[in-house]
């Protein structure tokens, strides 16, 4: 990522934040603290993308990212200054500099012509120049874990893994710099995007794969792509089980072997009803109101059945997403050659956040896998915007130092 150095720099600083459906401008306010060393105060707006410009050219996405934070910087009275500004961009990037990044793929049902292959900051910058009503200094672009992991760093200064679980999954860490061949130097260490939820490319998950993964697999935007992210995220879970209860259904042990329309019917199944379904109290009420917005009337068992779907769906998320973050932690351990490794991950995502039981289910996994580790987690508020915030304040004070030496 060319991030190496956390050091804060007091100011004013802006964040985009894009990866997903929704978009969001944020303005952080970087001061000192007697304390701590520095406090962090945020504004921001939530803007959605229509999805014309999710799946129209480049030049419609960033133009519309471009009158967003034109409407932001109005709101706030602040389109007269040229504030440095942080871009969070949650999607497959060949880093070139901090401020410098090929998009290699859309992921997450985004599919915008004209982007991959080019850099991204340079598609921002060329749509601020096209408005022409206000100036931008683009000084950082970063991944949302990264983002999640400095704004967790901020809080705990143990924090060295980012994670996210929502929409999407993925992890950056801490690595140790004479490792890592695209840079110079020896000393210290430099932040790595995993991108892990391109994983089993090559056939490396083939054994762990289900009928269920292939089908939705298939019908997804990128078939044959993101398929570890498939098997974890937020933007798959519900599809899955669809899928699951279609089969069910055609073997006649679901719904008297009957399915609604709806329930035919791809992406009916949202992810929330796991979480919903999964903190049913009990008595059924939750998971029969969702089951009739589907277009089905199920009995008690039906219930009970669609209640251990979600959970074996979600379970196998926490496990796979947990084996992926200890294989990450254990090879820190040993690079450190340290006989424990005291380690804070900071994580956000609306998969962990929101469902009822994977934090824990994930937590314990994790732990199994990672005898010799102290592992802390904590949740990252505000995570992706205020960490691109942080890392353009890290930016700024990184570019003053070489003009200085």
């Amino acid at each position: 990522t060319f991030l190496k150095v956390f050091t804060n720099n007091v100011g004013d600083f802006l964040a985009l934040d894009l990866g997903g459906t929704n978009f969001r401008v944020m303005l952080v306010k970087v001061g000192e603290d007697e304390e701590r060393g520095w406090k962090v105060e945020t504004k921001h707006q939530m803007y959605s993308i229509p999805e014309d410009a999710m799946t129209g050219t480049a030049e419609m996405l960033f133009d519309y990212i471009a009158e967003c934070i034109s409407d932001f910087l109005d709101r706030h009275h602040i389109k007269h200054r040229k504030l440095p500004l942080g871009f969070t961009f949650s999607f497959p990037v060949r880093h070139e500099d901090i401020d410098k990044g090929i998009l290699l793929n859309w992921t997450k049902g985004f599919k915008a012509s004209g982007a991959e292959g080019n850099n991204v900051v340079g598609l921002l910058r060329d749509a601020i120049k096209r408005r022409g009503d206000f100036e931008m200094d683009v000084v950082a672009m970063v991944n949302d874990t990264v983002a999640t992991m400095i704004s967790c760093y901020y809080e705990d200064r143990s924090c060295e893994v980012g994670m996210i679980v929502g929409t999407g999954c993925n992890a950056c860490y801490m690595e140790e710099m004479r490792t890592v061949e695209l840079v110079e130097g020896e000393e210290g260490r430099m932040c790595v995007n995993t991108e892990w939820g391109a994983f089993g490319a090559n056939g490396e998950l083939e054994e762990f794969r289900l009928e269920y993964d292939r089908v939705v697999d298939e019908t997804s935007l990128n078939p044959g792509q993101q398929l570890y992210e498939k098997l974890i995220s937020g933007k798959y879970m519900g599809e899955l089980v669809r899928v699951v209860l279609l089969k069910l259904v055609n073997e006649e042990l679901l719904f008297n072997g009957e399915a609604s329309d709806l329930l035919k019917t791809r992406g009916s199944f949202e992810t929330r009803y796991v979480s919903q379904i999964e903190s049913d109290s009990g008595d059924r009420k939750q998971i029969y109101n969702i089951l009739s917005t589907l277009g089905v009337l199920p009995s008690e068992m039906d219930c009970d059945i669609v209640r251990l779907a979600c959970e074996s769906v979600s379970t196998r998320a926490a496990h796979m997403c947990g084996a992926g973050l200890a294989a990450v932690i254990n090879r820190m351990r040993e690079r450190r050659s340290q006989e424990v490794l005291k380690i804070t991950v900071g994580v956000d995502g609306s998969v962990y956040k929101l469902h009822p039981c994977f934090q824990d289910r994930f937590h314990k996994v994790v732990r199994e896998l990672t005898p010799h580790c102290d592992i802390t987690f904590i949740q990252s508020e505000e995570g992706s915007g205020r960490g691109a915030a942080l890392i353009s304040a890290v930016a700024c004070k990184m570019a003053a130092c070489m003009l200085t030496q």
